[in-house]
């Protein structure tokens, strides 16, 4: 069903497109070959068969296929809005038929969007939340981020540049939310981005997320070792005075309960959770989990998309509280696919632990 509305949306603005350039057919038929390329370019990069290309081949036909897609998106809407108000009397016929306004509308509108999207993208944001608890003995400052997605698209010098703003908040501890990888070890052990990884000034700790299990989660495990990380794995670790609980991906159906995990943990001590994909808030708050980090939703990553995320998430993005429990869904530091980031944003997390005040005694 969902190939079958695909394919139907490609021949759709496939015909639109021939229709509203006001070019010649031999220019026409061009441009739609390089959009048929790209439609091409993103089943390779869906089936992997990009991996048995050259590197540089398999990266632009990553960039392209993916781009593409968020192109479809927005192609999809204006064209549709424009046939909409056609039948309702309410446009033209002409301007979907040879026109420069048309073309301006639609494919100049997509380009300024997806412009945006692109600039956008390589803006990372900085969020900072601090809780005080009595679980804290002393101050603890703790940076988290999640799916950096490194890959065909995310290159070496990516992810080099992220580790230096992250060493510049000088944190006590770096703690990453799954999803590391993007679907192929391939391409991260081609570009070396266990020795970028390597860069990271304090402890490192990560949990699995379900790329790291499309990529085959067995070689990932392995690369985080060799990245010099930490991956709790339905584990747990004691460290600068709190405990750290990575949760396996909800990719694997048999991961140990999370109620049992706690179990483990000290007494007294504070719980930071790190579940991927954030499908069950309540579990954390019923197993006594004080922060819960969760990546996977990227928020979207594209208007409208991020409404759909919204819709089917009860925490998509951001802060909440629930009991004694908080929680932060960050919308990622990198991004699958395409490098877009529109009606959304790519960020870090600081996190302050500090211990709570006790108020005086009032004296009589």
């Amino acid at each position: 069903m969902t190939i079958a509305v695909l394919s139907v949306g490609i021949f759709y603005i496939a015909w639109r497109i021939y229709g509203i350039l006001p070019l010649s057919r031999l220019v026409k038929v061009v441009l739609l070959s390089v959009y048929g390329l790209a439609a091409v370019s993103l089943v390779l990069t869906v089936t992997k068969v990009i991996d048995y290309l050259p590197m540089t081949v398999a990266s632009a036909m990553y960039v392209l296929g993916n781009s593409w897609l968020i192109f479809m998106i927005y192609a999809l809407i204006l064209f549709g809005l424009m046939d909409i108000l056609r039948l309702m009397n309410l446009l033209p016929p002409k301007l979907l038929k040879n026109s420069v306004a048309g073309s301006v509308f639609v494919l100049g509108l997509t380009a300024i969007v997806m412009t945006y999207g692109a600039i956008n993208y390589r803006h990372k944001y900085r969020e900072e939340i601090t809780i005080a608890s009595s679980k804290i003995e002393k101050p603890l400052k703790v940076v988290l981020l999640s799916d950096l997605h490194a890959g065909y698209h995310n290159r070496y010098r990516d992810i080099r540049h992220w580790v230096d703003i992250v060493n510049g908040e000088n944190p006590d501890l770096i703690l990453l939310g799954g999803d590391l990888i993007d679907r192929s070890l391939r391409a991260v052990t081609a570009d070396h981005d266990a020795s970028a990884l390597k860069h990271f000034k304090a402890p490192v700790y990560s949990c699995l997320g379900n790329h790291e299990y499309y990529a085959g989660v067995e070689e990932s495990c392995a690369f985080y070792r060799t990245a010099g990380i930490t991956l709790l794995k339905d584990s747990l670790a004691s460290v600068c005075g709190i405990t750290v609980i990575g949760r396996d991906d909800k990719s694997n159906e048999e991961r140990e309960a999370l109620y049992k995990l706690v179990k483990k943990v000290p007494r007294g001590q504070f719980v930071l959770l790190l579940d991927h994909q954030p499908n069950d808030l309540l579990e954390a708050q019923l197993s006594g989990v004080d922060f819960q980090f969760s990546g996977h939703t990227h928020n979207g990553q594209v208007w409208p998309v991020s409404l759909l995320v919204f819709i089917e998430n009860e925490l998509a993005h951001g802060y909440l509280q629930k009991g004694d429990t908080r929680y932060y869904v960050s919308s990622g530091m990198g991004i699958w696919g395409g490098k877009f980031r529109i009606g959304t944003r790519s960020e870090y997390l600081v996190l302050n632990l500090v211990p709570e005040t006790v108020a005086p005694t009032p004296q009589n």
